[in-house]
């Protein structure tokens, strides 16, 4: 049966409100200056869709937001990056979250308002919308409280309908990595964590440590590394791939979700994992030439003149 979007998106909506060019991090009692300030489209679940629609994928969002101005923002956001947003519930009753991002050189330090992402549950995802697409993402479980628990019917109901399925758990603010990975993972096509989540998850004290904790629940396991580029556990062998490197950074928002869309939808079109590795690289580093997570993903000839002139890629 041909399905109406290639993906579909279930994850957290916010704006982020990004300060640039600060010299450090503020200390308590102390005032920084920021040079520049934008407010965009945030959260990584929206990042992701946005930069996979403009790659080329037929992608549609299921979230919860607020009845409000930062809520016209992130439905305004997607709808440009031609992402469908008929399932995206709006509540009257809550405020859409939001993210205070610094940046500081590479680095960066978030304070995010929940808000309407706290609500999201298993209950607003049906079987007729998983059925209308060939793959599911989601990303940042600990920051959406109303899924905890529910994680794994999540993708065994979509991997009984036939989807493909690809999972990034993102950074848990509470630090305690509640997450039963025999549950999950087993039903995860393609398991996205960065090295430092990786390893936080596992309790263990290294990388390696951590890729033979989970190698026996995960399938693909492809792990993000900033500049120092992307491993991918298949098969029982490991694949290191370099970065593409920027060495112009404007900021790394969004980086590990633009490697997260370029993996992905090389992966929806049966491309080898190694083309699927390299692509990530690529997207990943293609984001930081740009402020903001999509910024890089706006115009898709402009995209690939990037690619092409800062990391000659074509």
């Amino acid at each position: 049966m041909e399905k109406l979007y290639d993906v579909l998106v279930v994850g957290e909506l916010n704006v982020d409100l990004i300060l640039d060019e600060i010299e450090k991090f503020p200390e308590v009692g102390k005032e920084v200056l920021a040079q520049k300030m934008t407010l965009t489209l945030g959260s990584s679940s929206a990042i992701f869709a946005s930069n996979i629609s403009s790659l080329g994928a037929r992608v549609a969002f299921i979230g919860k937001i607020g009845n409000d101005k930062f809520g016209e923002v992130v439905l305004e956001s997607l709808q440009k990056n031609k992402v469908d947003i008929s399932m995206i519930k709006v509540d009257e009753h809550l405020g859409t979250g939001a993210t205070v991002v610094l940046n500081v050189d590479e680095d960066r330090a978030n304070t995010t308002y929940p808000g309407a992402m706290d609500f999201l549950t298993i209950d607003d995802i049906g079987d007729e919308e998983l059925k209308k697409a060939r793959h599911l993402h989601f990303s940042s479980y600990f920051l959406q409280p109303g899924m905890w628990g529910s994680l794994g019917d999540l993708f065994r109901r979509a991997k009984a309908h036939g989807l493909t399925t690809s999972f990034d758990m993102q950074w848990d603010p509470q630090e305690t990595w509640k997450l039963d990975v025999a549950d999950v993972l087993p039903h995860v096509d393609v398991f996205l964590p960065n090295e430092t989540e990786l390893v936080l998850l596992s309790g263990k004290n290294s990388m390696e440590e951590a890729i033979e904790s989970v190698k026996e629940h995960a399938n693909i396991l492809v792990i993000k590394r900033g500049n120092k580029g992307s491993l991918v556990y298949n098969n029982g062998e490991l694949t290191e791939l370099p970065a593409f490197l920027n060495r112009n950074v404007v900021d790394a928002i969004g980086a590990g979700d633009s490697f997260n869309a370029g993996f992905i939808s090389k992966f929806i079109n049966g491309n080898s994992i190694a083309e699927c590795q390299k692509y990530g690289n690529l997207t990943g580093a293609v984001s930081t030439t740009a402020a903001g997570g999509t910024t890089a993903f706006q115009d898709y000839e402009q995209f690939k003149k990037t690619a092409k002139e800062r990391f000659g890629y074509n």
